[in-house]
């Protein structure tokens, strides 16, 4: 049977995840803590720690009801927003998901809601992301594969002004081993091609090259590694064309514990203070 290909905002995951997860020095500390209710209710707090901020946080219950098809997530936030999350799949259709998002603050008693639709099938993979109060807007995106190779392309449309705002077009390819991409967003102005490689079963490899024409000629380049040190840890390095080098350590103390080690350094300036260190705890129950 044919796959069914991953979204448009996945054509480039491989190579962005591996960029961008579990480096820990964007923040000075992480707390994040997983629990499980009896009656099936998830329960998910976060804590961050900015290094130039206020300390932000949010508390989040999930419920699903999977013979249904059935999703329900609230969280209120630090900032006291409460977002409302609904969501049905395979429900109205086979392959068809559907989100009603809602967003309210109480302090300036502005709310917020957006209706997200997702259909894939067989070399196929749509989704429609409607912001109903701001616009309203729409934007739709569609990715067609075959044998590995993905195509795709997004566009942005305002209703009021019945016109299209932004449009991306993106094609690359995936197996098992590896994958590469090339993508054109920002209305056909930035353009970025990227490469991920899984070396073995220890070692990943992969980079990301970006040109924005409205900022100049210059290419921006970032390279990055993970090292498998044991089943229960890991390390990442990356750099950029900037001189920026970042290393982490994830290490799963237990079967509930996770602790990671995060340190930026600027290589061009090595007697500033403009490095950073960072920590994650996440404890699940």
């Amino acid at each position: 049977m044919a796959a069914i290909p991953v979204p448009f905002s996945d054509i480039t995951k491989p190579a962005n995840d591996l960029l961008t997860r579990d480096f820990y020095h964007t923040s000075a500390a992480n707390l994040e803590v997983k629990s499980k209710a009896p009656n099936g209710v998830n329960f998910n707090v976060k804590g961050k720690s900015a290094h130039d901020g206020p300390i932000s946080g949010s508390l989040e219950g999930k419920y699903s009801d999977k013979a249904n098809g059935l999703t329900l997530t609230q969280t209120w936030t630090t900032s006291n927003s409460l977002d409302t999350k609904v969501e049905l799949e395979d429900n109205i259709a086979k392959g068809l998901k559907a989100e009603l998002l809602s967003n309210y603050l109480p302090n300036s008693k502005a709310y917020g809601g957006k209706l997200n639709l997702f259909f894939k099938q067989p070399n196929f993979h749509t989704r429609a992301f409607v912001d109903v109060f701001k616009g309203p807007t729409a934007t739709v995106d569609a990715v067609v594969g075959h044998e590995g190779f993905l195509a795709g392309a997004e566009a942005g449309y305002d209703v009021q002004s019945a016109a299209i705002k932004k449009w991306s077009l993106a094609f690359g390819y995936s197996d098992a081993k590896y994958s590469a991409a090339v993508t054109a967003t920002n209305s056909l102005s930035v353009f970025s091609a990227s490469y991920f490689h899984n070396v073995s079963q220890q070692v990943q490899a992969g980079a990301k090259a970006t040109w924005d024409k409205n900022a100049g000629s210059n290419v921006g380049l970032e390279v990055a590694g993970k090292y498998a040190l044991d089943p229960a840890s890991f390390v990442k390095g990356k750099i950029n064309d900037r001189g920026i080098a970042a290393l982490a350590y994830n290490v799963k103390m237990s079967q509930n514990a996770t602790v990671g080690l995060g340190l930026s350094i600027d290589t061009q300036n090595l007697s500033q203070a403009a490095h950073k260190v960072g920590a994650s705890f996440t404890f699940e129950s």
